[in-house]
């Protein structure tokens, strides 16, 4: 049996300082996020309308992709349609075996991760380069990326210090991130310079020109995709939007979501291929259109990938990208993994305090919290929650459902756990009270402290 997310989660906060010390430094990041949205008078009107136009492109996609292919062809980019990850792998790998491409340079793609493109490459015998550096950092450590912006945001600089001794030889307990990075560039200016193909994601997918915009802050998907003759992007079908016009609208939110950045250092256009060059464009399904075709769930492909919501959640915060157990964690990952298979990620709907932050904050306006909430409806449902919690909910349902139950229970717990021993109270029969402190007990429930209150006032 596969390990669900309260198992993978348990490994994660077993180092106390580390999980406090990720907590905070995602935290960091969502109140950057924060900054940067109040200074945007407009703020809601632009996730309005993006959220509107997104909707919008799901509805019509059929017909914007199309839009897009021809516009697309008729600028020389030549373009590819992938049912499923299977089908994306073998069409990159016919590509790259047709130019005896050797060695390939990769910028960040979640897609990419999405279909395990690299070691299906690497199978083959292409060296894969993963170029932005928290992918080569990752990378070099037989690791996934822990969250899709900040990739290595689970380790510290000393983590990626002892990482480049390793493989870059670097200098041994030099920490210091300036030096580390300068390393990484001349590791990574050589890799660049000899390869022969390059690889990106897709941020935007333009109908109406038939080009696609790329979204970094170091410049490495430039570099990779203007040195060798051939560059081939992986785009999912959910990327596409109508105009360029509708570009600037994403833009303003995508950065500012993201990192709290005005805009990405580099937003770059790709409308044509290299001179003398190949442009390749690979529009992917792999199951899109059945969540497409789900009225509870399809907003979830409104998605810009900007990992506000990750930044946010109090759970992600807490437990780790590796928790998940899906190539997305966080709120949309645990949305796209229970949509994708329920019984293999039946756990993930209950990754969520449903506090609704990562809603709030979507760029996009995706119901996230009432997603998860319908995915737990739906474990139920199947009868994949498991007899214990099945029991345990039941048995506190049937006592919420009986007032007069409810308040006896209150009062005999107030009267009678904080006279118990600790090695009662926190047995191995409390399984809550594993990594809880219970808040000291009130000597009214609140129903009686409101009519108390109510009975003053007469």
């Amino acid at each position: 049996m596969s390990q669900g997310h309260p198992e993978l989660a348990e490994k994660f906060i077993a180092n106390d300082e580390r999980m406090h010390w990720h907590d905070k430094a995602l935290w960091f990041v969502r109140a950057k996020r924060d900054n940067a949205s109040k200074g945007v008078a407009e703020w809601e009107d632009l996730r309005d309308c993006a959220a509107k136009i997104k909707m919008h492109t799901i509805d019509h996609l059929d017909s914007y992709l199309l839009e897009f292919e021809k516009n697309a062809l008729a600028k020389g980019i030549h373009i590819h349609w992938a049912y499923d990850a299977q089908e994306h792998n073998e069409i990159v790998l016919k590509l790259l075996q047709e130019k005896k491409v050797q060695k390939l340079v990769k910028s960040k793609s979640m897609l990419t991760e999405e279909c395990h493109l690299n070691p299906y490459l690497e199978a083959a015998g292409i060296e894969v380069v993963d170029t932005d550096l928290g992918e080569r950092i990752v990378q070099f450590r037989k690791e996934p990326p822990s969250h899709i912006v900040l990739p290595a945001i689970h380790l510290k600089k000393e983590d990626v210090g002892t990482t480049f001794e390793e493989f870059l030889h670097t200098q041994k307990g030099n920490s210091d991130p300036t030096y580390l990075t300068r390393a990484a560039r001349v590791h990574l200016r050589e890799k660049f310079l000899n390869a022969d193909a390059a690889m990106t994601g897709v941020n935007f997918g333009i109908a109406e020109t038939g080009g696609f915009v790329v979204c970094t802050n170091e410049g490495n998907a430039d570099l990779g995709a203007g040195l060798p003759k051939l560059h081939i992007a992986s785009m999912g079908i959910e990327k596409i939007i109508p105009k360029l016009s509708d570009l600037a609208i994403f833009t303003r939110l995508l950065a500012r979501s993201a990192t709290g950045q005005p805009v990405t250092s580099y937003t770059s256009h790709y409308h044509a291929p290299v001179v003398g060059g190949e442009l390749h464009v690979i529009i992917v399904d792999n199951g899109r259109s059945d969540i497409i075709k789900d009225k509870d769930f399809r907003q979830s492909l409104q998605c810009i990938r900007c990992g506000a919501c990750i930044n946010t959640c109090p759970v992600y915060r807490r437990s780790g990208g590796y928790s998940y157990g899906y190539t997305i964690p966080g709120p949309i990952g645990s949305t796209l993994g229970a949509n994708r298979n329920i019984s293999l990620y039946k756990t993930l709907p209950f990754a969520c305090s449903l506090c609704g932050s990562c809603s709030n904050v979507c760029p996009v306006k995706i119901d996230l919290d009432q997603q998860l909430y319908k995915h737990r409806q739906t474990v139920v449902a199947q009868n994949l929650l498991g007899f214990k919690k099945h029991t345990i909910l039941k048995v506190a349902t049937w006592v919420m459902k009986h007032p007069k139950i409810l308040d006896f229970s209150g009062k005999m717990a107030r009267a009678i756990v904080p006279k118990l021993p600790r090695s009662i109270v926190y047995s191995k029969a409390n399984l809550w009270g594993k990594q809880r402190e219970l808040p000291p007990f009130p000597k009214q429930s609140f129903k009686e402290a409101y009519q108390a209150k109510k009975g003053d006032r007469k």
